[in-house]
């Protein structure tokens, strides 16, 4: 007895069969399509990165000057401040300011005219006491002969006597008062006490001045030759007097934007004393500066050559970057790849820096892109001028980019 509610239907049963086969064709090729792709994927070789473009220089060994470099002020050989020594009117201007003077040349006329009276009365008061000093010594010539023969008392003579010691003292007096008259009066005509080159003129004709007045009426600077005064640390003093006692020591001084030849000077004075502040000692080089390229006032760059450091391995200074670990550089190795190598460098002279170690002549090393690299990057020479597989001496003239920090 079938007590189903729902009876059978056969034609039901069998789309309902046919539908989950479909259903289990299609989940199969699609397992099978996602299985593909993968397997393609891991098959599949990521693309090569294209070598990064750099400048590139050769390590060399060569031959570096040891240096000593400072920045210096240049200073006259000396200096005067021309004032006046008497009160007076400025009659007269002799130069132009900035002119050229020499040794007793005229500079300015202050009115004389007072300090010649001066002079006239100091000779009248002169011209009469050697009268009245005359009369008084033949008086007392008189007198001591007189004394002898008993005619007149000791004592009367001895006034006369007194009288023309009194009267010899006032024209020794005199004397003095006429030459500092005419002291005075030659101070109306102040001349140049040096040879040199006149500054700012502070007063013109018709201006009163006071003697020892400020400001002076000029100041008048030697500039040939001239100075240069430089510090340098207290590490190279020992060196420098080394130097120095083996004979003159040669100083170089160029000015900023001169496209000129360097200066060439010998120092000419060592400090007495170290600067505590500051561990550096002054020092300064004449130079004769015969063309007046050094002006006084101006910045020089100087340089010191204390020796000559043969068969030093050099390369561009821009191929030194700073990392956490110090100093590396980018060394290219045969097959194009780059490496970190850390180096020790040394002095620096003309856009070369001695490596001391860590670096052997005839490596390649990179001189500008190395922002661009990592550790076994490959990189190609830069096409153009100025780039590609040079020398230090070559590789300094490119960009000079300046070191940076490994990433």
């Amino acid at each position: 007895m079938n007590l189903s509610l729902f009876p059978r239907d056969p034609s039901r049963s069998g789309i309902l069969s046919r539908r989950a086969r479909r259903l289990m064709v299609l989940g199969a090729a699609c397992s099978l399509i996602v299985t593909l792709a993968a397997c393609a994927q891991k098959e599949q070789k990521p693309a090569a990165k294209p070598p990064v473009p750099v400048a590139i220089a050769t390590v060399e060994r060569t031959t570096v000057p040891v240096q000593i470099k400072a920045i210096g002020n240049v200073e006259p050989y000396a200096t005067v401040a021309v004032k006046a020594q008497v009160n007076g009117e400025v009659l007269k201007v002799h130069f132009t300011e900035g002119q050229d003077v020499k040794k007793g040349d005229l500079l300015f006329t202050i009115d004389p005219r007072t300090y010649q009276a001066a002079v006239r009365k100091a000779e009248a008061n002169l011209s009469r006491n050697l009268v009245q000093a005359r009369n008084a010594r033949q008086d007392a010539e008189r007198y001591a002969q007189l004394v002898k023969d008993g005619i007149v008392t000791s004592e009367q003579y001895e006034q006369y006597r007194t009288k023309a010691e009194a009267f010899a003292a006032d024209v020794s007096a005199d004397r003095a008062a006429v030459e500092n008259a005419k002291v005075e009066l030659s101070y109306c005509f102040i001349r140049s006490p040096l040879t040199g080159r006149t500054g700012n003129l502070a007063v013109h004709a018709g201006n009163i001045v006071k003697a020892n007045e400020n400001p002076p009426l000029v100041t008048i600077n030697q500039i040939t030759p001239v100075y240069v005064a430089f510090s340098i640390p207290e590490k190279d003093l020992a060196e420098i007097k080394h130097r120095m006692a083996a004979g003159k020591l040669a100083v170089e001084a160029t000015i900023p934007n001169d496209a000129g030849p360097a200066e060439q000077g010998v120092i000419s004075f060592l400090d007495n004393t170290v600067d505590v502040a500051t561990g550096t000692i002054k020092l300064k080089g004449t130079f004769e500066n015969r063309a007046r390229r050094l002006w006084p006032g101006q910045f020089a760059n100087v340089v010191v050559t204390l020796a000559a450091r043969p068969n030093a391995i050099v390369v561009p200074t821009q191929a030194i970057q700073t990392g956490q670990s110090g100093p590396y550089i980018f060394v290219v190795k045969a097959d194009s790849s780059v490496e970190i190598r850390q180096v020790t460098p040394g002095i620096a002279y003309e856009g070369v820096t001695i490596i001391e170690q860590g670096l052997a002549p005839g490596e390649r090393v990179v001189t500008d892109g190395q922002m661009r690299l990592t550790p076994n990057a490959k990189v190609t020479a830069k096409q153009g001028p100025g780039t590609g597989n040079q020398g230090p001496a070559k590789s300094r003239q490119g960009s000079g980019q300046s070191p940076g920090k490994q990433p």
